[in-house]
């Protein structure tokens, strides 16, 4: 036995030794260092200014977080911030603050991450950190279930949707808490009156979180950093939480609650709720429409997966006085409630209101809103109320935002339920341009009783796509097709094109003239009655019953719809030609006679049906005159025509077609309205393939000067409106033009 243990002591001081070794071996690569900072709690602790805010911390729960691992940024207000906080609330002190709302201070406090100065305001993207760009971070504090109340008016439980419009398994629509550091301010040109707006009483130091100051910066510690806050920061209301406690705003609430707002049964989390409470009480989720810009209650901006923010949500809020008069006078003009308006009226006026970017103070006429319109406010002035709330901004206003849909030449239309059809027909494809109150237009409103009359009505038995619900069904004595669907639509599209004047404000029809509508056809207006092509066939025109302006421009009320003309344009040539007093009887014989017409169909080969032509007609007296100078056949002493040369002579039938194709411009429509000018191609080719030209000097309403390729000059004689026929403008000049091949 006492060999044995002689052999087996040596063995076992050995193995004691070996395993000794080790572990001093394994402490020192794996040990926490000697020179690592304290944990987060502990640094608190033996610092021996932030008593209150460690108390804070125990009943918060948040101990065990803080004094081990971790990676956190903890805004850290000291003992003074804490007095003044206690002082300002009426209380005594911490012990008169329970858990909640210790844990809300603690948690708006802390940010996931652990971020030195230098880089809290740089945004982690997917292609790298872009400096400068972040002012928000996401915080451990969140909204969990809490009372609410449904829009029956019953009391529920409820729970914050966390994406615009819906709401995800799993997120807990973290709050985010601001800060402004001089990267973030410098990379988005903002000032310390940017700051002030909203922070009026802090100063500036280009280290501010919300309206405290940072003290002491970067403290480092195991689990994280520490920046020194000079006040308490509690828990900032998201946007939806701020305007359900501000009774001043509660008519434009009442809006989002009416047609906005739906509670949906959240199972998943009703049954969480049911397993900790062990009531039985369901769990809502308050979802916001998602035709609007963003969810007042969503925290996380537009769902980007995040803990930083360069952006957030902005809400300008009028208040109650002078939204209820804007209702009144403005969206109620024509009707006699909201009830009863399309439901679209409503979500263009909030989305008015909104923004999916920060609407900073200097920024106002320079951010644009979810419907692309500046902030119509002076910041001044017009705000009574500012707020950075935790997923953005509020402003309290007293003006409603005059969006362009209300307050354009479309919103003459838009806001009147008489003209729905005109609306519908709009949206296809118009809506921004004449809505835009930078852009002029002159409208002529057509009622729906004004679509009726002329065969065109709204049945939705044709298709499930709004786009496609028309019909047409020809009135008595018309010989046009009846039609359904995508025919009818594109009928009532160029329709509806003559009735758009782009680019002018017409602000009389007492005289005379012709002006180009949205499609380039023109129409005309003489004695306070306008016409189209259609109406010429017609011989009818339309009346100017009455007048309104808008900010972009002014819409006419009229008697009957402009409609365009279905006949060949030969048809008209030859109704301007065939009397024998007729001015235009010259040019028409020799179409009439020429190998480019077809008597039948009235079409004239080389011009197709369609396409956007100017004609000029030369009167008999130019003609007679085109004769002696040799461009058409005929005596060249007398000038007098031989309208139908022979096959025998096909040089002379030659010089007939060029001449009557070089007086056709090429794919453009010109009137005198002094609108369009320059050097335009004719259908007439050279001997080499290329269009030949002419000049057109349009410069001065009224007054339209031709000069051909000869320097020769003509005038047009016919009256300022000329004569329409289908996508075809008709002029008739004073002197023929000549063409070089």
């Amino acid at each position: 036995m006492k060999k044995i243990l002689q052999v087996a002591l040596p063995l076992f001081m050995l193995v004691i030794l070996f395993s000794n070794c080790r572990k001093k071996a394994f402490d020192e690569y794996y040990g926490r260092p000697e020179n690592l900072e304290p944990p987060i709690y502990q640094q608190l602790q033996g610092r021996g200014n932030f008593k209150h805010l460690v108390a804070a911390i125990d009943k918060s729960g948040y101990k065990n977080t803080l004094a081990s691992a971790g990676f956190w940024t903890l805004f850290a207000p000291h003992d003074s911030a804490f007095q003044a906080y206690f002082a300002s609330s009426g209380i005594a002190g911490i012990e008169q603050l329970d858990s909640n709302a210790c844990r809300q201070i603690v948690t708006y406090c802390l940010i996931y991450n652990a971020f030195r100065k230098e880089r809290i305001g740089d945004y982690q993207a997917a292609t790298g950190w872009q400096t400068g760009t972040a002012f928000k971070r996401r915080t451990a504090n969140y909204t969990h279930i809490y009372d609410g109340t449904d829009t029956a008016g019953r009391s529920i439980k409820a729970i914050a949707s966390n994406r615009n419009g819906s709401y995800v398994e799993g997120d807990n629509n973290n709050k985010y808490i601001p800060y402004f550091v001089e990267s973030f301010m410098g990379t988005k040109n903002l000032t310390s009156y940017d700051y002030n707006y909203f922070y009026p009483n802090t100063s500036y130091t280009g280290f501010n979180v919300v309206d405290a100051i940072v003290t002491e910066k970067d403290i480092a510690a195991e689990n994280g950093v520490i920046h020194v806050v000079n006040k308490v920061i509690t828990t900032l209301p998201s946007i939806d939480q701020y305007l359900n406690t501000k009774a001043e705003y509660s008519v434009f609430k009442s809006l989002f609650d009416k047609y906005l707002v739906q509670y949906n049964k959240n199972p998943v989390v009703t049954t969480m709720y049911q397993n900790q409470t062990g009531k039985p009480d369901q769990v809502f989720t308050k979802v916001y429409n998602s035709v609007l810009a963003f969810s007042p209650n969503n925290e996380n901006y537009l769902a980007a997966t995040n803990d930083a923010q360069m952006e957030g949500y902005t809400m300008f809020a009028p208040t109650n006085t002078e939204l209820q008069n804007y209702v009144n006078s403005v969206l109620l003009e024509h009707y006699p409630s909201l009830d009863v308006m399309p439901i679209s009226i409503i979500y263009d006026f909030i989305n008015a209101h909104l923004w999916q970017r920060t609407v900073w103070p200097s920024k106002f006429k320079s951010t644009f809103s979810f419907l692309n319109e500046e902030a119509r406010f002076d910041p001044a002035t017009d705000v009574v109320d500012k707020k950075i709330l935790s997923n953005g901004i509020f402003y309290g206003t007293k003006k409603v935002q005059e969006a362009n849909v209300f307050t354009s030449v479309y919103g003459k239309a838009y806001l009147d339920p008489k003209y729905s059809m005109m609306i519908r027909l709009l949206n296809v494809e118009l809506r921004n341009q004449i809505s835009d109150i930078y852009r002029n237009y002159t409208l002529f409103m057509i009622s729906n009783d004004m679509f009726k009359a002329a065969g065109y009505t709204i049945d939705q038995s044709i298709s499930n796509d709004i786009s496609l619900q028309f019909r047409y069904t020809p009135p008595a004595g018309s010989t046009n097709p009846a039609s359904t669907g995508l025919t009818t639509r594109n009928e009532l599209l160029r329709i509806l094109n003559l009735h758009v004047v782009p680019n002018r404000v017409l602000t009389s029809l007492t005289g005379e003239g012709a002006v180009k509508t949205y499609g380039d056809e023109y129409i005309a207006y003489k004695n306070n009655t306008v016409f189209s092509s259609g109406n010429v066939d017609a011989n009818n025109v339309a009346n100017i019953l009455s007048t309104k302006t808008a900010r972009n421009g002014r819409v006419y009320y009229i008697d009957r719809i402009l409609e365009y003309s279905r006949l060949i344009i030969g048809s008209h040539i030859e109704k301007l030609g065939t009397p024998t007093t007729s001015q235009y009887n010259f040019f028409w014989q020799y179409l009439r006679n020429s190998t480019i017409w077809n008597n039948t169909t009235k079409e004239i080969t080389g011009v197709a049906n369609g396409t956007f032509y100017t004609l000029f007609i030369p009167n008999n007296a130019a003609i007679t005159n085109a004769v002696k100078d040799g461009l058409l056949p005929g005596n060249k002493t007398t000038g007098v025509p031989n309208f139908a040369p022979p096959a025998t002579t096909p040089a002379d039938r030659e010089l007939v077609v060029r001449f009557i194709y070089y007086h056709f411009l090429d794919k453009r429509t010109i009137a005198s309205d002094g609108v369009e000018s320059g050097l335009i191609s004719t259908i007439l080719k050279s001997n080499l393939g290329e269009p030949t030209t002419l000049f057109v000097n349009n410069t001065t309403v009224g007054s339209l000067k031709l000069t051909d390729m000869n320097n020769r000059a003509a005038n047009v004689v016919s009256p300022p409106s000329t004569y329409l026929s289908n996508r075809l403008v008709i002029h008739l000049i004073d002197n023929y033009l000549k063409y070089t091949l």
